[in-house]
């Protein structure tokens, strides 16, 4: 026979017997509002064949509502996730330059960084500084400010060139489009 070693599950609100209050106040649907003793809400969740849940443990007398609680969880977790898929997901697109980027291939990513930017996604923009191209680190800050010039129409900068290490980057948010 083997042992469950599982840890019990913790609920998350006080239900039925677990209620300690020596009062509480009933709100809902199917029951009267007001306070009643812990027992006599227990009796009339009983009776209607659901569970005492306390809502508010804080308040004084706790708020306790008569539900079915795995039904009430389930709802629960429902509009969590509801609310979650409707949450806005910030999406980081990162663009590479050289301290020596030739004019095309600067033409070619600022193309892409507009493109990303009328998407809706944040767009990180680095130089990268290799062995002694740290020596350059005015090519890179000018490189990065024309870069910022070309996309004021559909981006805002947030974060000035800043050097971290051998990279040099900045951050640009989209402006607000009420198109999407």
């Amino acid at each position: 026979m083997a042992l469950d070693r599982r840890k019990p599950r913790e609920l998350e609100h006080r239900i039925n017997r677990l209620v300690h209050a020596p009062q509480v106040r009933l709100v809902g649907d199917n029951v009267p509002n007001g306070v009643f003793t812990s027992r006599e809400a227990l009796t009339m969740a009983e009776e209607q064949g659901l569970d005492l849940v306390e809502i508010a443990a804080t308040a004084s007398p706790p708020v306790c509502r008569i539900i079915d609680y795995n039904k009430f969880l389930y709802d629960k977790k429902r509009k969590e996730k509801e609310m979650k898929a409707k949450a806005v997901k910030s999406i980081l697109k990162e663009i590479r330059f050289t301290s020596n980027t030739d004019e095309h291939d600067f033409e070619f990513k600022t193309r892409h960084a507009e493109r990303f930017l009328q998407e809706g996604a944040k767009v990180k923009a680095y130089v990268q500084f290799r062995g002694r191209t740290i020596l350059f680190k005015e090519r890179g800050e000018l490189l990065l400010l024309k870069f910022v010039e070309r996309l004021t129409e559909v981006g805002t900068l947030e974060q000035l060139p800043k050097l971290e290490g051998n990279r040099m980057s900045i951050l640009l948010n989209p402006k607000s489009h009420k198109g999407k």
